[in-house]
């Protein structure tokens, strides 16, 4: 099936690894030039950079300013088409609401919720000088699965979704599309790294790993498919969302959640 994909120029933030990585592996094999976005990279992100279809810029997205050097390199390539916001993180929070001071709750928002803020509004104008656009950003499970464990990290999710739903209604008329994904656990080292949030929640609970790996999928329901979405499952549907066959699809979240979510 042709995307309509061929040709265009994206930025993709938090690239070097993870859902990113899959993101911008996937968009390369399609044809898109991509910007990858990262404060450092990879041998996988490095492989991509020599086939010539990355362009890696290294950039701390918490910067003001980095949003600005990403736009440089895409005007370079002739001009920007594609933005996927994807950059983030997560701390568990273990002992409650109460312990998370005002630094902690700033860090998250400013990773979580200010670089996609600061990333679409230096991208809006490049995508209105090309007459149209998408703009994809990942969000996460807990914008509507709100998690006293991960609580700041929810709040920012769920302003993600709504900023991209508000963006949605009014830059439409524009020809700029505005969707987002709502991924459950993936298969990244977010999750299943050696500091990620299973090996984090085994050490807290005093189990192994793979006990608190398998009380992940088997929590709040467990997962329908009984296994973590793949980070190349997320990246096949931010390919849909960017391609002109979803060209109607706008201010919408999709779920790729292996079922966790049991309700309508």
């Amino acid at each position: 099936m042709d995307l309509g994909l061929n040709g265009k120029i994206a930025i993709v933030t938090g690239a070097s690894k993870g859902i990113g990585l899959a993101v911008t592996t996937a968009l390369a094999s399609e044809g898109v030039h991509v910007i990858a976005a990262s404060r450092s990279s990879s041998p996988a992100l490095d492989a991509l950079v020599e086939a010539g279809s990355v362009t890696f810029v290294p950039v701390d997205l918490t910067e003001a300013d980095a949003p600005a050097a990403l736009i440089s390199a895409a005007r370079s390539r002739g001009g920007l088409d594609i933005l996927v916001n994807n950059v983030g993180a997560v701390s568990l929070r273990f002992d409650g609401f109460l312990a998370i001071d005002d630094a902690a709750w700033q860090r998250t928002l400013d990773l979580c919720f200010l670089t996609m803020v600061r990333m679409t509004r230096a991208a809006i104008p490049e995508l209105i000088a090309r007459g149209r656009g998408t703009v994809v950003t990942i969000g996460s499970v807990n914008a509507f699965l709100p998690d006293p464990g991960v609580i700041d990290y929810s709040a920012a999710k769920s302003a993600v979704w709504n900023l991209s739903k508000s963006l949605s209604k009014e830059y439409g008329p524009q020809g700029i599309r505005f969707n987002s994904i709502s991924p459950g656990p993936v298969a990244t080292d977010l999750w299943l790294g050696d500091s990620g949030v299973a090996a984090t929640a085994a050490a807290q609970m005093g189990v192994d790993f793979a006990t608190a790996r398998d009380r992940v999928v088997a929590g709040q329901g467990g997962f329908s498919t009984g296994r973590f979405t793949e980070p190349a499952e997320v990246a096949d549907l931010v390919l849909v969302l960017a391609g002109e066959r979803a060209g109607n699809v706008t201010g919408a979240d999709f779920l790729i959640d292996g079922g966790l979510i049991k309700t309508l």
